[in-house]
């Protein structure tokens, strides 16, 4: 969560998520565009057919765990980015692709809140309901609870993303201990208001174990998900490499390599 109207301690610290003079130091400098990707056809179809650098391959996974569901999310036709309200995104420069999942009518699933919808709907999707649970800042759980339909599961998101944001999954998160471990799933997450996250929808290796991987966000206000470009190489993008830098840098925020966690 970077920001939610209904809650109002978070107006009071902070605006915008991107708008905060205070948190200037965390924003890589990018070209902030206008509609220049706007109805832009998009020839990928779902996440795992982005095509790979040469000499990569993806990282194996099971059909049926998180990774292999982030693989087989289906991607818009188009690479517009809309806001909850239907309007386009200011910028449009910061997407590769779009993901075909539904943003909305409200100013709610915005940046953490997209992390939480994916791992939802994934454990939605394999009948692990015991296991959608989400907890707020005063430690409060939030648990999905019968009946198990759609309906009543984006009812209950709704709840988790007016009372659940990046200050309070990012306590629920594990650390991740070395960059080099990363995994489809995993998150670049930093709490507070604001605050930010993006999860890792994707990663590779080569034979050399060089690990390359791809990153998916929301943002403020509440928008369409979307598989972000890498500013810092253009050649690579939208993968990102793993290395020995301690920045890591999206074209929206900039996160460190000690920010990655785990479910």
């Amino acid at each position: 969560m970077c920001f939610k109207p209904i809650l109002i301690f978070c107006l009071l610290l902070s605006f915008a998520c991107n708008n905060n003079t205070s948190f200037s130091a965390n924003k890589p400098k990018v070209v902030t565009g206008n509609n220049d990707n706007a109805n832009i056809k998009n020839p990928y179809h779902f996440i795992d057919s982005i095509p790979l650098p040469k000499g990569f391959r993806r990282i194996y996974a099971d059909n049926d765990a998180f990774a292999g569901w982030l693989r087989h999310i289906a991607l818009k036709e188009d690479k517009t980015v809309h806001l909850y309200n239907g309007r386009f995104k200011p910028n449009q420069l910061a997407q590769f692709a779009v993901l075909d999942i539904s943003v909305g009518n409200k100013d709610l699933q915005q940046c953490a809140d997209a992390v939480m919808r994916l791992r939802a709907e994934y454990l939605f999707a394999e009948k692990k309901f015991d296991e959608i649970i989400f907890t707020d800042n005063a430690h409060t759980s939030y648990i999905f609870k019968a009946p198990y339909t759609k309906q009543n599961f984006m009812q209950y998101m709704q709840q988790v993303f007016g009372m659940c944001g990046s200050a309070s999954l990012s306590k629920q998160l594990k650390p991740v201990a070395n960059l080099a471990d990363i995994q489809p799933g995993d998150v670049l997450i930093r709490g507070g208001f604001p605050g930010h996250a993006v999860i890792v929808v994707d990663v590779a290796v080569n034979d050399k174990g060089k690990k390359i991987f791809m990153l998916a966000q929301s943002y403020m206000p509440a928008q369409d998900i979307h598989v972000l470009v890498n500013p810092m190489d253009e050649n690579l993008s939208p993968w990102y490499e793993v290395n020995d830098e301690n920045n890591i840098t999206t074209p929206e925020y900039l996160f460190y390599r000690n920010e990655l966690k785990t479910w």
